[in-house]
């Protein structure tokens, strides 16, 4: 598969994890979120702080997305050992992991002030993972990239 090929592909898969997530946010968990109202009407007052407590998580995500959609321009570009690459990575570890720790927090929050169940933040615990774990994952490719961008750099200087 070339560059051009692998780029179009990234691009076709992130068109549909954003649509997917669309649905997710706006539809699913809206849905179900009202599913839950109309069984436990007692849990009419946490709907709201819910429903804008995930759609915030959504904001990081989406901006992950574009970055990746960058990344994928600069590989159809034949620059897929570049800095800047390295730098969209980085920004991806971080929001990966602002997110996560956003999450976290709102979940323990939430329950605190006893609009959640003890057994929702332990579940949590496992976005919460992945999340930490595409950070690390991130990080750990933007250093072998950027590593690979300066190999590149001086090997272009080399006659």
């Amino acid at each position: 598969m070339g560059q051009r090929a692998l780029s179009v592909w990234i691009k076709v898969i992130i068109c549909l994890i954003a649509v997917c997530g669309l649905v997710v946010y706006f539809v699913v968990i809206p849905s179900y979120g009202h599913e839950l109202v109309v069984k436990y009407p007692e849990y009419a007052g946490a709907y709201q702080p819910w429903i804008t407590f995930i759609w915030l998580t959504a904001i990081p995500a989406y901006i992950v997305l574009f970055l990746v959609w960058m990344t994928a321009e600069n590989i159809g570009r034949d620059k897929s050992f570049s800095r800047v690459n390295a730098k969209y990575l980085k920004w991806i570890a971080l929001l990966a992991a602002i997110d996560s720790v956003f999450f976290f927090v709102g979940n323990v929050v939430f329950a605190a002030i006893g609009i959640s169940h003890p057994g929702v933040v332990l579940a949590s615990l496992i976005v919460v993972f992945f999340g930490i774990a595409v950070s690390v994952i991130s990080a750990a490719v933007s250093h072998l990239i950027m590593k690979a961008a300066k190999l590149q750099e001086e090997n272009e200087l080399t006659i």
